[in-house]
């Protein structure tokens, strides 16, 4: 049987490259279904990256502190937490094009939520709002990923994913680049329209997410099935998973990458600001040798600059860094290249936390493009080698997003009584066992 394999492997290649990268086997094409999904990662990438100009914006408005706006991630991650199950029973019964329409529906219903929130002038309600947006999310990842896999042959799976992936980090650009110019550069108003700025934009999103909705309830999406072998993992016990130290060190590992990067998602803005004094004026000086762009997006305030350094040098350097990560993996053992990157994250958050000005600065938006890999670097590394224990062993990994719940809640807490540079700690130490990680895994197993 093995050999039959090796033999026609050439001639599936050739057949391969003969259908194209989305290709049924019939020929049909799938290019309108895979561009419609490829929509979806924009969009949840634009409501993440939007999301983190937020904390900044509750402080300011609600008067509230640090460690309560963490909340705002808190609210977003548990969202995902609860509604992932969930959300894979619903499509496994239903479908993905079900699937993504319910996402979309609870995308749009948490974004029209806001203006109701706004009338409360509270923050318990603008976390409510965030819940919902973050079970809409959460189904349309758990349906966009794995669909985008299935639509062409699948050696190409790979490949037609991460290019989905790179609208992802181009919605998270996007997120606090449109976030900056419509949150924190509108004028600042009191009484019942202090909210304005914030309803206006997520009332938007939500007639965008509506139009989109229509698009795939009248659109005919191939159902396409993919390989399915859960019922291998249901008969094996956890207890023969957790005997493998290094998917034990991977689940930890990815909980504390995604604290790490929501921690500094969420005081990015904060950090900055108090970190440089006459911010606006440095940046604006910058914008205006951009031409027309840079007169677009000139501040207007502190928080506005550095919502734009946010997302040209930090959400930027995180796009950069993953198209340049898939390419130098082709070359670099995947532990090797983990450790080096989560070991100079660790010595720039050294730097973040001394304070210096904007050597502080450029070191903590460089921290994007050594976080790009990796969230799937430890995953890969995390079920390598496990076999039959494989589905089992990622649901854990993707259970562990919910570190992202709880590090910006922390972070808060200590920059309110030790200052925010104090609070980067947090992100420093989470960096540093990925390194731990990284290294044990060169150790244990060569790869």
């Amino acid at each position: 049987m093995h050999n039959h394999i090796e033999k026609s492997a050439p001639v599936r290649r050739l057949k391969v490259q003969h259908l194209g990268l989305l290709r049924a086997p019939n020929g049909k094409s799938y290019f309108y279904p895979f561009a419609l999904v490829t929509s979806l990662f924009l969009l949840w990438g634009f409501a993440h990256g939007l999301l983190d100009v937020l904390d900044k914006h509750f402080q300011n408005t609600l008067h509230i502190s640090k460690a309560e706006s963490g909340f705002v991630q808190f609210s977003l991650y548990i969202g995902y937490l609860v509604m992932a199950g969930p959300a894979g029973l619903f499509m496994k019964k239903y479908g993905y094009k079900s699937g993504i329409i319910l996402g979309l529906m609870l995308f749009a219903g948490g974004a029209f939520l806001f203006y109701p929130a706004a009338h409360f002038g509270a923050f318990i309600p603008f976390l409510g709002s965030l819940f919902i947006i973050a079970c809409g999310l959460s189904c349309l990842e758990t349906a966009a990923n794995p669909y985008t896999t299935v639509l062409g042959p699948p050696e190409g799976a790979a490949r037609r994913i991460n290019f989905a992936q790179s609208f992802n980090g181009l919605g998270w650009i996007l997120g606090p680049l449109i976030g900056g110019l419509f949150i924190f550069g509108a004028a600042q108003k009191t009484g019942p329209e202090q909210f304005d700025s914030l309803t206006r934009p997520y009332i938007y999103i939500g007639c965008i997410v509506i139009v989109v909705a229509v698009i795939f309830a009248f659109s005919k999406l191939p159902d396409v099935k993919e390989e399915n072998s859960e019922h291998i993992d249901a008969k094996a016990p956890l207890s023969e998973l957790l005997k493998h130290k290094g998917f034990v060190l991977a689940v930890i590992a990815q909980f504390l990458y995604v604290a790490a990067q929501t921690g500094v998602n969420s005081f990015f803005i904060n950090d900055v600001t108090e970190t440089i004094a006459g911010l606006k004026d440095a940046v604006g000086g910058i914008m205006q040798h951009l031409g027309g762009f840079g007169q677009i997006f000139m501040p207007k305030n502190p928080e506005q600059a550095a919502s734009l350094i946010l997302a040209i040098g930090g959400m930027g350097s995180f796009w950069i860094g993953r198209l340049f990560g898939s390419y130098i993996l082709k070359f670099v053992k995947p532990n090797r290249l983990l450790m080096l990157y989560a070991l100079i994250n660790t010595l720039l958050m050294v730097l973040v936390v001394l304070q210096l000005g904007w050597l502080s600065v450029i070191a903590l938006f460089s921290t994007y493009f050594f976080m790009s890999v990796m969230f799937p670097t430890i995953f890969a590394l995390g079920i390598k080698g496990l076999g039959p224990l494989t589905k089992r062993a990622s649901s854990f990994l993707v259970m562990a997003v919910a570190g992202g719940a709880f590090c910006p809640p922390v972070m808060g807490l200590i920059a309110d009584h030790a200052g925010m540079p104090a609070a980067f700690f947090v992100p420093l130490g989470c960096f540093a066992f990925i390194a731990y990680y990284a290294s044990s895994r060169g150790r244990s197993r060569p790869l």
